[in-house]
């Protein structure tokens, strides 16, 4: 069970710990707050998630796809 746990918090999107990261805030809360809204609303707060999730992969490609103008010295 601590496998699936671990591969969910480390692989998974890491939207959650990004945010907690920049806001200052513990991961575990702001997951807890996903869950909570996301019932609460019916569904839309996940919407929110992808589009963060989709956004911070778009960010990570475009970070690894420039350049390192250094290397071809």
């Amino acid at each position: 069970m601590n496998k699936i746990k671990d591969f969910v918090e480390w692989k998974a999107f890491g939207v959650c710990t990004a945010l907690g990261e920049k806001l200052g805030i513990a991961t575990s809360r702001i997951r807890i707050f996903f869950i909570y809204a996301t019932f609460l609303a019916m569904g839309s707060p996940l919407i929110v998630y992808m589009i963060l999730a989709f956004w911070m992969n778009i960010k990570n490609y475009i970070a690894k796809a420039r350049r390192n103008p250094l290397r071809y010295l």
